[in-house]
């Protein structure tokens, strides 16, 4: 077993379940794992809590160039159903080529990429191309207000120097036929998570309504639902969508999107859900006795806006809502960008120095991780740890899914690839 596999898997085993509460169990236990990692290697890592469990940990490698480079991730997973996996969520099993588990590409097998490449480096007395701060945080999974917020209101020192960071969601084999894509994230739609409260009358539930807030979040939550954004093709995505033409060989039409989305469905899936913003409603919350009208009914909608498209978005959301529904945000966070150039070109020759038939173009990721954090105090993120993935191995469907696993040889390749663009040496090592 090489030693990102076995990392991996050692990671996998502990569960750092995250349901949203405020509570993380398993995150103290997983820095602890971490640490005791990189201590014995020499490396002295930093851990600090924001509360009881809710663990983080980061650590400097000094190298030849001040100018630092942050790479984050996250220690903390979504929940998951054992009676509904193949292979225990918590097992870490290595089976058929892959490690298995709660976390493997969100994101635990990426840490384990790090923590390899790591050890090797000073394994070797090597010093990297720049200083480097690795961070592994709590609480992503959420909010990331234990983990990354915290980090950088309380630990903000810890990260002095650094103007450019790395971490999850991009630098990934993406097949299109025989054409190997690999996306880089240069940006991230915004994130805003609204709290929607609809106040009425309440009443015994056999007599004429007065005023029914239960009918009128309801009502509210169907316009959201039912409403058609309209395409904001933003300069990320037009490019993106120029450098797949490019790649595929063949013109994507950007005035005919919804019939390309079906011409190209594998290559579309990159694009096609950052062409607009989008309002999900996710729960539901009202009433407590089937024969009572409730003076108050809640829902809660996961909202995303593209870079630029803030004030649009709010403004139709409110069109929507009505008058009658008031809005507050559970979280809120911009959309963020990067330039693709300068350590984007990096990232590129990178992968390309492991697999030079394949096709580096840059993308806009859904959803959002602790890069938002970050870009508050001036660091530039993108979105990239590398794996060779085979055709069959449905990436985005990991993510969240059930049964979540990563390729052995995916993880190897991963460290090759940070060895290319941390250290500018290359290695036949498999870490």
């Amino acid at each position: 077993m090489t030693e990102v596999a076995e990392i991996c898997s050692e990671l996998l085993r502990i569960d750092t379940t995250n349901d949203g509460g405020g509570d993380g169990p398993g995150e103290r236990r997983a820095a602890e794992y971490v640490a005791g990692l990189l201590d014995e290697v020499g490396i002295e890592p930093h851990v600090f809590e924001s509360a009881p469990g809710r663990t983080s940990l980061v650590a400097r490698v000094p190298g030849d160039d001040p100018d630092g480079l942050l790479v984050h991730g996250h220690l903390d997973v979504v929940p998951a159903d054992p009676a509904e996996w193949r292979v225990h969520p918590f097992s870490g099993e290595i089976a058929d080529g892959c490690v298995h588990g709660r976390g493997a590409v969100d994101m635990k097998g990426t840490l384990s990429m790090t923590l390899a490449w790591a050890r090797e480096n000073a394994r070797r007395g090597a010093r990297p191309r720049r200083d480097l701060v690795l961070a592994f945080l709590a609480d992503e999974e959420a909010t990331g207000a234990y983990g990354a917020g915290h980090a950088i209101e309380r630990h903000r020192d810890l990260f002095e120097g650094c103007t450019e960071a790395i971490s999850e969601s991009g630098g990934f084999t993406w097949h299109e036929g025989d054409v190997r894509i690999y996306p880089v994230a240069v940006g991230e739609r915004g994130t805003a998570w609204m709290r929607l409260t609809a106040r009425g009358v309440a009443g015994h539930g056999s007599k004429p309504a007065v005023d029914n807030p239960v009918a009128e979040i309801a009502r509210a939550v169907a316009r959201l639902a039912d409403h058609r954004w309209p395409v904001r093709l933003t300069p990320e995505v037009a490019r993106l969508i120029d450098e797949l033409s490019r790649a595929l060989g063949t013109p994507i039409d950007v005035d005919r999107l919804e019939e390309e989305i079906r011409r190209v469905p594998r290559a579309a899936a990159l694009f096609r859900g950052v062409l607009r913003d989008s309002a999900n409603p996710t729960m539901l919350n009202a009433g407590y006795k089937v024969n009572v009208i409730p003076g108050t009914a809640e829902a809660h909608v996961d909202g995303r806006f593209l870079p630029g498209q803030r004030d649009e978005f709010l403004e139709t959301v409110d069109r929507l809502l009505g008058p009658k529904v008031t809005r507050e945000f559970v979280s809120f966070e911009e959309a963020v960008s990067s330039p693709a150039e300068g350590l984007f070109d990096d990232l590129t020759a990178a992968l390309l120095a492991e697999d030079p038939g394949g096709r580096p173009v840059p993308y806009v990721m859904t959803g959002g991780t602790d890069a938002k954090w970050f870009a508050r105090i001036g660091i530039r993120g993108y979105g990239f740890a590398p794996l060779f993935l085979p055709p069959d191995l449905d990436y985005f469907g990991m993510f969240h899914g059930v049964d979540e696993r990563v390729p052995v040889e995916g993880l190897e390749f991963g460290v090759r690839v940070l060895d290319r663009l941390l250290s500018g040496e290359s290695t036949d090592s498999t870490m």
